[in-house]
């Protein structure tokens, strides 16, 4: 755990605690998502190649040598919407599989479809059960990007055909039969750029994650506030502040070993996308979301216009990193309670892992 993954816009850079850059590989290009595999150690890069489009890259010796992959391809014949043909404009998401499927991986993707390889990311195939669903070229949409995107995938570690999938925008989709057959799990969600706002379908949840000691337990920083569900997506509450920063943003942790802690990095409304008041805060509940503690030692208070990515939050133990879009990389080892700066200079990120 002593090395940060970044994912950047000028490509992938490993991090020590201190921010001093170890390695970097494809400089110059952006990497939309970058993680390492506990399962293979592998280390997985999504490549957003302004020119050749979407790459996909992994290295088996933490970046000395890398090998590339065929990216995932929609069908023949798959339409977006009628008449627009379905292909791969962006790699949101690179999640691996359960323990107990070593080979299986699976990519998020735009225009809005969910791949699983069963060989470790040789080839992929389409999730068809979710990409044909009767809500989808009617519901679903993009918000900002022209196409929805499946941005979040959490696994049940105790089934592995229970899957739930978060898309930006369309909302929480629920398989209880390995991907065959999809649920709306929206019910409680609130989005106020819908027609009807309590729509079954259409809702946008930025990032979605379960708590890994109770996985019933599920959270998402929506677009619309931030939820929490305790029976495993069947219902939501809106925990967001009436009068304080946790509403809208886009990233979200959660406490390993206890289920009702979980972090957010907050920011102005979708018009603003900046810092809450120009003044960088972390925010954690240790009670469900009944109430926040807001931490700002550390961050800066004034003239801040950062904001978090989505994925460039992350969390191990007590030591939690993120990462913003003007190129602050920010480490704190006490719970979020107070953060030092591991660099101003980085290139904007896009997502944050630790490596262990």
């Amino acid at each position: 755990m002593d090395t940060i993954i970044l994912g950047t816009r000028k490509g992938l850079l490993l991090i020590d605690l201190d921010g001093q850059v170890q390695r970097e590989f494809h400089n110059g290009v952006p990497v939309s998502y970058a993680f390492l595999d506990a399962r293979t150690d592998k280390l997985w890069a999504a490549v957003d190649h302004g020119h050749w489009g979407q790459k996909l890259h992994f290295s088996l010796d933490h970046g000395q040598q890398w090998e590339e992959v065929p990216v995932p391809q929609y069908p023949e014949g798959a339409e977006v919407t009628d008449g627009q043909p379905a292909t791969l404009s962006y790699i949101w998401y690179i999640a691996p599989g359960p323990a107990d499927q070593p080979q299986r991986l699976y990519i998020g993707t735009e225009p809005g479809g969910l791949f699983q390889s069963e060989d470790d990311g040789c080839t992929f195939q389409l999730v068809d059960g979710l990409w044909e669903h009767p809500s989808r070229k009617e519901h679903w949409f993009g918000g900002g990007r022209d196409l929805p995107g499946v941005c979040s995938l959490v696994i049940d570690p105790r089934d592995s055909n229970h899957i739930y999938a978060g898309i930006s925008v369309g909302g929480v989709f629920e398989s209880k039969d390995g991907g065959v057959s999809w649920a709306p799990r929206n019910k409680g969600l609130y989005a106020n750029f819908l027609p009807n706002p309590y729509a079954e379908v259409g809702h946008d949840p930025h990032f979605m994650l379960a708590s890994p000691s109770n996985p019933d337990v599920l959270w998402q920083q929506n677009h619309c506030g931030v939820f929490r569900s305790v029976d495993g997506g069947q219902s939501w509450t809106d925990i967001s502040q009436q009068d304080g920063p946790v509403k809208f943003g886009f990233a979200i942790a959660t406490d390993a070993e206890d289920s009702d802690v979980a972090w957010v990095v907050p920011a102005i409304s979708d018009e603003m996308r900046m810092a809450v008041d120009r003044a960088l805060c972390v925010c954690r509940t240790d009670d469900g979301g009944k109430s926040w503690n807001i931490f700002r030692a550390g961050l800066p208070q004034e003239n801040c216009y950062d904001v978090t990515f989505r994925h460039a939050l992350d969390v191990r133990g007590d030591t939690l990193a993120f990462g913003t879009t003007t190129g602050n990389v920010y480490l704190s080892q006490d719970r979020g309670e107070s953060w030092r700066c591991l660099g101003h200079d980085f290139p904007p990120v896009y997502s944050v892992r630790f490596a262990g």
